[in-house]
């Protein structure tokens, strides 16, 4: 069963998405990627964060760019933990998205990660580190990346 669900708006975000999908993959989390436009299709988006828990995600993570509707829309409808990647899609590279993801109103509170590929892998282990609270299998791979990571 996917613990982390991702959302992006559009197919186009698929290629900036990727490295998520491959540390979640890495470190074998299962998740389920969902094409779900904010702007586009708000009740589709709507229903996703009110079924979210129910369909056993633990996890959100949601990836936008330009004004970066996507993440906080997702808070509004669900108590998971969203995480949010900001895309740099517009003339401005992200800097637009990373600011409407930080400036969340206060009682919709959305985690932000960097603009870009390295935020969406941020944003896969940022994920880990929240399911290892609960899933010692997923604190072990996180904790083996590390180890990894720190031997260079």
């Amino acid at each position: 069963m996917a613990l982390v669900g991702i959302v992006i708006g559009s197919k186009t975000d698929a290629d900036l998405i990727q490295p998520a999908l491959d540390m979640l993959k890495q470190l074998g989390i299962d998740y389920e990627l969902s094409i779900i436009s904010g702007h586009r299709n708000p009740e589709k988006l709507r229903e996703y964060g009110l079924e979210a828990e129910g369909r056993g995600f633990e996890v959100i993570i949601a990836a936008a760019g330009r004004a970066a509707h996507l993440p906080g829309i997702l808070a509004s409808w669900t108590t998971l933990p969203v995480i949010g990647v900001p895309l740099p899609t517009s003339e401005l590279k992200g800097i637009d998205a990373l600011l409407s993801i930080t400036q969340m109103p206060g009682g919709v509170p959305v985690a932000c990660v960097g603009i870009g590929t390295s935020g969406a892998k941020n944003a896969a282990l940022l994920a880990a580190q929240i399911l290892g609270l609960k899933h010692n299998k997923i604190k072990e791979a996180y904790r083996k990346y590390k180890e990894e990571l720190a031997e260079g």
